[in-house]
């Protein structure tokens, strides 16, 4: 309903007597609210606007906004909630879970289908048609869609869960989304624990997939620690940063960054950093800890900011400290699941096509338009036809001469007067630059596959959302053979940040990865580490 524009027909602070009837009208939507949900939701005396939109098929529609992020909507007198209030609230509505390349085709404007719900063995929520729910992925119980039940539960079991599941009106990255601050889906552990199993043909492997990811660190921890054993799980991960990870050069080092860059990645697979669960509740407060053990020293060079200034590299502990064999996190995005081929860098080799300028150069060697090469076989051919036309300049070997089939085939208009020869590197720069550039992927135990144009690399970039939010964008995995959904779920797990896929506009096969935070420098490391060569980046 949102993914196109809508029209601001007014904008004007709530009233006291509407306040109190929002709050009335939520309590009865939504039951399962108590006073202090809805004294949160509709505070007293908070700014709060009543915002009077057309959506760009004309509907009217009322949307409730409090710190300019939109929490409510009211279509034909139903309040529906938006993204940003199901992510205060999750379990607010009955919840449909499915796989984050579904939620590429909602973010599209897509209804969610039943092939793509992921059927846990506790059975589909209950719902009646027409009952508002939301959508979720299976790694994430932060909702990313809103919408009303197409069928009943008992409905879309006898229908062999077939057709239209959920009629979506609102998701993530919509009009109505961006109405607000832009902020991205908080990481919340999906406490759907039992094992599930998804239907239809949209995942292959559905119910393989379903157990990886409830199983994964990136979805939810696969116990919960106890205070003291939290406790050394952050001592071994502290000591682990500071031995492999932490490079004099990047001191002083702000106290956030090294939890969110160097601890989390030090944590192994299975288990997940809390520092609420230990016995130090805060992060400062466990680094003093540190300090007072002279293992590193802090300093607050901002106003309320602390950075490690220096770390005791020869202090006994952390010279004594045995990392544990690192837990393989790219074996996420190497690996693509049991029993697979684990992930490896195709073989790249340029090549270069005939083009209709260059041919007159290569009939002699019968190779015509469209014919692909490799450099070296085109630098043999131009120097055969060099040879067999005796065009090598007799008084400077270095030079070849122009003849008029080179003029044609190698020159500009402006030089067909002024250049009568050429270096021969010049002549092939000249030659290749004329041709169809190309490229050829040789992937273990497949066939090559040789595609037109020019080899994109990944692109890893920064850019800004709202007045102060960085978020990690991620292109071009696919030319590599790499699923950006395990990349995704991957570094969902590294940094402790959300992520989502999102469609490439114009690009019916490519997806964006979004991370939220800047990651620039985890990401470029999780692919390095994969292998790639083509990995640049930069912060926008």
């Amino acid at each position: 309903m949102f993914v196109r524009p809508f029209r601001v027909k007014s904008n004007t602070a709530i009233k006291g007597s509407d306040r109190r009837k929002l709050r009335a009208d939520i309590a009865a939507a939504f039951p399962s609210l108590d006073a202090d949900d809805l004294s949160e939701l509709v505070p007293n005396k908070e700014e709060l606007n009543i915002v009077k939109i057309y959506a760009h098929k004309g509907d009217a529609v009322t949307l409730y906004v409090l710190h300019k992020n939109p929490l409510f909507f009211e279509l034909e007198k139903r309040l529906y909630p938006t993204v940003y209030a199901l992510w205060r609230y999750p379990a607010l509505l009955p919840i449909f879970r499915t796989w984050p390349p579904v939620i590429q085709k909602l973010l599209s404007g897509a209804d969610l289908m039943l092939p793509g719900v992921v059927l846990p063995s506790s059975g589909l929520p209950h719902v009646q048609q027409g009952d508002c729910c939301a959508v979720t992925v299976v790694s994430n119980r932060a909702p990313v869609a809103v919408g009303t039940a197409a069928l009943s539960s008992a409905e879309m079991l006898s229908s062999g869960m077939r057709g239209r599941g959920v009629s979506v009106l609102h998701t993530y990255m919509d009009n109505l989304w961006s109405f607000g601050d832009k902020s991205g889906p908080p990481a919340l552990p999906d406490l759907e624990s039992e094992g599930g199993e998804a239907n239809g043909e949209e995942c292959d492997h559905a119910e393989e997939e379903q157990e990886e990811e409830e199983e994964s660190p990136c979805g939810e921890p696969s116990s919960t620690l106890p205070a003291e054993d939290m406790d050394a799980l952050l001592l071994q991960c502290f000591l682990h940063a500071l031995k492999q990870k932490v490079k004099k050069s990047e001191l002083p080092l702000l106290t956030s960054t090294f939890l969110r860059n160097h601890m989390f990645s030090c944590c192994p697979s299975g288990k997940k950093l809390d520092m609420k669960k230990s016995s130090y509740k805060k992060l400062s407060k466990f680094l003093q800890a540190m300090q007072r053990h002279n293992l590193v020293r802090l300093k607050e060079l901002t106003k309320g900011v602390e950075s490690i200034v220096e770390v005791d590299w020869k202090n006994e502990e952390l010279r004594s400290f045995r990392a544990p064999e690192e837990a393989d996190l790219e074996a996420c995005v190497m690996d693509a699941g049991e029993g697979q081929t684990p992930y490896c860098p195709p073989e790249i080799v340029i090549l270069y096509s005939v083009s209709a300028r260059t041919e007159p150069l290569f009939l002699d060697a019968n190779k015509r338009k469209g014919t692909i090469l490799q450099p070296s076989e085109v630098r043999n051919i131009i120097t055969e036809y060099v040879k067999n036309n005796e065009l090598v300049n007799e008084n400077n070997k270095n030079y070849v001469s122009i003849n008029p089939t080179l003029c044609d085939c190698l020159l500009e208009k402006s030089e067909f007067q002024e250049v009568d020869s050429l270096k021969w590197d010049d002549l092939f720069s000249r030659t290749l630059g004329r041709m169809q550039e190309c490229y050829q992927l040789v992937f273990p135990g497949q066939a090559p596959v040789i595609k037109k144009g020019h080899i994109e690399q990944i692109d890893i970039s920064v850019a800004s959302r709202g007045s102060n939010k960085k978020v990690t964008l991620i292109k071009n995995l696919e030319v590599y053979g790499l699923d950006p959904t395990m990349v995704s779920t991957t570094l969902q797990h590294r940094v402790q940040a959300s992520t989502v896929l999102q469609p490439i506009p114009g690009s019916k096969d490519k997806v964006l990865v979004q991370v939220q935070g800047n990651q620039i420098h985890q990401a470029g490391s999780l692919l390095l580490g994969s292998k790639p060569k083509n990995v640049k980046w930069s912060v926008a």
